[in-house]
């Protein structure tokens, strides 16, 4: 009987992306408006990254939440409504969801799949890549999107292989419920998400001890309801015309983040109260994102 012929390799991509988090999932959009065949590998069975990772009890975002949408899309901005000045997790979950189904991203992503090695293939100026289950890939170009913090650390603390009581982890919470009412609790490490939970632990807990190595230094979120009208006054629009403000702006030392006239700066930050020694530090950072940052967020985002 004969046989048929091998069939051809699959065409490489122009662009393997590594990571379905927020950072995979502009860079698929951004491909795809290019016109570039990209796909992305994702361990989870979905998208989120660290947003569906971290769903320990308080994990929302440190940044407000205006501030930490996306800004490529003026209709996503003026469609979308954030509950709180600072988003749980879930929430941001759920954003990230809609993402990917709005912009029909999810049919590119590939979940479930765990990258675990990489090379470039000067022969054929390619990189190959491999999952743990034996599927390789081949592209021009690969995006490591898997974020700086997605390989949780486990302390090798002795006799912790021995206790005999359940052992959590933040970056690797259960999707179910866990009841620590009546329970002696420990926690370890006082980061941003020992911040974030040992408040929620607390209140079920009948005694809840911290360790820290080094005092975080956190201030009041002022976290509650986000203001209608506050929203309504920054969306799409509003970025738009910051963006032509900008323009004619000079910029920080990497070129690239503008920042506004220092008087004016100064001024703004002396009625707000801000000490003349933390208008230096805001305005004199190395690469000036963080002066123009701070300014522009206080500017047009309110300063309570």
């Amino acid at each position: 009987m004969p046989q048929s012929p091998p069939s051809a390799p699959p065409k490489p991509l122009d662009i393997l992306i590594v990571g379905a988090g927020f950072a995979g999932l502009y860079m698929l959009y951004k491909a795809r408006q290019l016109g570039l065949q990209a796909r992305v590998i994702e361990a989870a069975d979905s998208v989120g990254g660290t947003w569906y990772h971290n769903r320990y009890p308080g994990a929302r975002v440190d940044i407000q939440s205006l501030e930490y949408s996306f800004g490529f899309s003026d209709a996503l901005q003026q469609e979308w409504r954030w509950s709180e000045r600072y988003a749980p997790a879930a929430e941001l979950l759920c954003y990230a969801n809609h993402v990917a189904d709005r912009f029909e991203l999810r049919e590119h992503i590939q979940f479930n799949t765990r990258v675990i090695g990489a090379a470039f293939d000067a022969s054929s100026n390619l990189w190959r890549a491999a999952s743990g289950g034996g599927e390789t890939w081949a592209a021009r170009f690969m995006v490591m999107a898997s974020g700086p913090l997605s390989s949780p650390n486990t302390p090798a603390f002795k006799g912790l292989d021995t206790f005999k009581g359940p052992v959590f982890h933040t970056a690797k919470w259960p999707k179910a419920p866990v009841d620590f009412s009546g329970q002696r609790v420990a926690v370890i490490g006082t980061g941003s998400s020992g911040v974030q939970a040992i408040p929620h632990l607390a209140q079920q807990a009948a005694a809840l001890t911290v360790f820290q190595r080094t005092a975080a230094y956190a201030v009041p979120a002022h976290n509650g309801p986000l203001d209608p009208a506050l929203e309504a006054h920054i969306p799409a629009a509003r970025y738009a015309h910051l963006d032509r403000h900008l323009s004619g702006q000079k910029t920080g030392k990497n070129g690239r983040h503008p920042l506004p006239d220092s008087d004016v700066m100064c001024r703004t930050f002396s009625d707000l109260g801000i000490s003349p020694g933390m208008q230096v530090v805001a305005y004199d950072a190395d690469s000036g994102m963080y002066a123009s940052r701070l300014w522009w967020m206080l500017r047009w985002m309110g300063h309570d």
